[in-house]
């Protein structure tokens, strides 16, 4: 699955190439993409032709693009009224987003074609591919925030949010995270550390390979346990979650699966620098720095697998696994 990075390396580029454009006209190729469109194809395109996009924003994983519909305009609302409504964007395992000009030949799992009006220099049709058809596109409800900020990170502060993501917490690359929320959260977890980066009640967007990282940079073992968490531990541990995540989107993304590429259709680098995830055997980079012989060690987690340095990562006492 792409992680937080990957799914902003997306929205950034879908926010330089469509956002003020109007969909012209929508062609859907395969139906299963639609499947999360509970009233089918038709309904799908009905709601999204004519429709002007107003933005590109994501909470975590979650992508929408929120929509000035005909129906908005033709009851009078204004350039500041709210939209409603978004096109909600599943990526799933291979899901892609890609602008190409009409004479560029279809992509062999096309899926769903947007036409979008035309704007100089830009290309114009959004296509949703997807080899897998684990992810989607549907039309979803745009609900208010709890708190009152913007429904996560784009390009303007709409206090709404997609429905399906109202339930998740802010991520640490929103402007609008709180610590204190989140440590708050995660003290009233009581349960391994990992467990609580990964609970997206807590704190969203942190996967299994940035989760192990954050631990690794901030220098604590997956299974401490979030109840004798201490402030600063917390701080470090939210600090090192931006760095390593800020650090992936300078490179564009870590996935490992050559599927998954940015809306331009380029590869993310930044598996080639990750310190724990995947290096079990190999020597801890920061003990080596400093002449500890550490080695990375991989160990069965929920179903996946934690990689730690025992030096500088101890197990804790009581640990919660």
């Amino acid at each position: 699955m792409p992680e937080l990075p990957e799914v902003e390396v997306v929205r950034r580029g879908l926010a330089r190439w469509v956002r003020g454009r109007t969909i012209t006209s929508v062609e859907v190729l395969d139906a299963r993409s639609i499947r999360r469109h509970a009233l089918g194809t038709e309904d799908f395109i009905g709601n999204l032709e004519h429709s002007t996009v107003l933005d590109v924003v994501r909470r975590g994983k979650f992508l929408w693009m929120p929509l000035r519909t005909e129906e908005t305009r033709s009851t009078g609302g204004t350039a500041e009224a709210m939209p409603g409504v978004a096109l909600m964007a599943h990526l799933g395992m291979s899901g892609q987003l890609l602008m190409q000009d009409p004479g560029v030949p279809d992509e062999k799992h096309l899926k769903v074609r947007l036409r979008l009006s035309s704007s100089d220099g830009m290309p114009e049709e959004l296509r949703f591919v997807d080899q897998r058809i684990f992810g989607g596109l549907f039309v979803t409800s745009l609900v208010p925030t709890s708190d009152g900020g913007p429904g996560g990170q784009g390009e303007t502060p709409l206090p709404e949010i997609a429905e399906e993501a109202s339930h998740i917490a802010r991520d640490p690359l929103d402007p609008h995270f709180s610590f204190d929320e989140f440590y708050r959260k995660v003290k009233a977890r009581k349960t391994g550390l990992k467990r609580a980066l990964l609970d997206q009640g807590v704190i969203s967007g942190i996967g299994n390979i940035y989760a192990d990282e954050a631990l690794w940079r901030a220098k604590l073992h997956y299974a401490k346990p979030t109840d004798t968490l201490k402030r600063a531990d917390a701080v470090r541990l939210v600090d090192a979650a931006k760095e390593v995540m800020s650090d992936a989107l300078a490179a564009g993304g870590t996935s490992f699966d050559s599927l998954y590429v940015n809306v331009n259709g380029a590869s993310g680098y930044f598996a080639r620098s990750l310190d724990a995830y995947g290096r079990a055997g190999e020597p801890c980079r920061r003990c080596s720095a400093v002449g500890l012989p550490s080695v990375i060690k991989r160990e069965q987690f929920m179903n996946r697998s934690s990689y730690t340095c025992p030096i500088c990562q101890p197990k804790p006492r009581n640990g919660r696994w």
